[in-house]
């Protein structure tokens, strides 16, 4: 019995001095265009059909709208289907090899906790800010007065610029809290593509009515710059950025100081990582 307790012994330092070397190994620098590349393309992939999933719930051409005359349940069932299409792209290739971040303040979020490097900060945003007006780009050819009539997909506050930012911040906090409360846990980090669907599921009907609830500076510029006007986009650019900022002060502190495990929302250790690691093979 003593032979096995010192075993087992053993065997948990070791795991721990495993545990402790990998992670240790921290976000990596340079130029990584696959890693841009893929997230471009998860972006425009997503918001793409997130745009016409907005069409579809709330322009009035289109029979879904009428059917479901209820608005916070139709807010609810696009949280639900852009969370859900975020899902998607995380367990693709493409988000897996990349993180699927596909929103520049999950980006700044994991930055500021150290998970990524600031080479891959400003590219993941540039990749989601081109990848989202490509997606708002081919939403509006192909949805044409279905898009005109949804309002082309914009986000636009119903309420004042000051107000509006308030909220922004607060919803994008919550959700950036969220991702890396989750992607920090052993247990649940391989379930954080559902965390986000659930908390976007939450987050879009209370925020959509006075904001729209954009929680995604990338999402709101696309479909601005291929409509030609940029109605408060300040609004969405600062408030989702500083609700992210937010969050990663706030995350040691509720978590006594435990460390994000992946900057990836679905890691998979076969594909390569450029983001700090914790959890297998970068």
């Amino acid at each position: 019995m003593a032979d096995r307790v010192s075993s087992g012994g053993r065997t948990a330092r070791l795991r721990g001095v495993v545990r402790e070397g990998v992670a240790a190994r921290a976000a990596v620098g340079g130029w990584h265009p696959v890693e841009w590349g893929c997230e471009f393309a998860g972006t425009a992939l997503q918001l793409g059909v997130a745009f016409w999933l907005v069409a579809a719930l709330e322009s009035p051409l289109s029979p879904l709208n009428s059917a479901i005359p209820w608005p916070t349940l139709r807010l609810i069932l696009i949280g639900l289907g852009i969370g859900a299409l975020a899902w998607l792209v995380a367990l693709s290739p493409l988000g897996r090899r990349s993180g699927a971040h596909l929103n520049p303040a999950v980006t700044v979020g994991f930055w500021a906790r150290g998970v990524t490097h600031v080479h891959d900060l400003a590219g993941f945003v540039l990749a989601q800010f081109a990848g989202a007006t490509l997606g708002a780009l081919v939403f509006v050819l192909t949805a044409d007065s279905w898009a005109q009539t949804a309002g082309y997909a914009r986000t636009e506050p119903a309420v004042g610029p000051y107000t509006a930012l308030g909220i922004e911040v607060t919803i994008s906090f919550l959700l950036v809290l969220a991702i890396l409360l989750s992607t920090s846990s052993e247990r649940i980090h391989r379930w954080t593509p559902a965390v986000a669907t659930l908390a976007l599921a939450v987050l879009i009907p209370l925020g959509g009515p006075p904001t729209g609830a954009s929680m995604n500076p990338a999402r709101t510029f696309g479909p601005d710059l291929v409509g030609g006007s940029f109605p408060a986009l300040w609004v969405y650019l600062l408030g989702p950025i500083a609700g992210a900022l937010l969050a990663a002060t706030a995350f040691p502190l509720l978590t006594r100081g435990r460390r994000v495990l992946t900057g990836k929302l679905h890691h998979d250790p076969r594909y390569h990582s450029v983001h700090a690691n914790a959890l297998g093979p970068p």
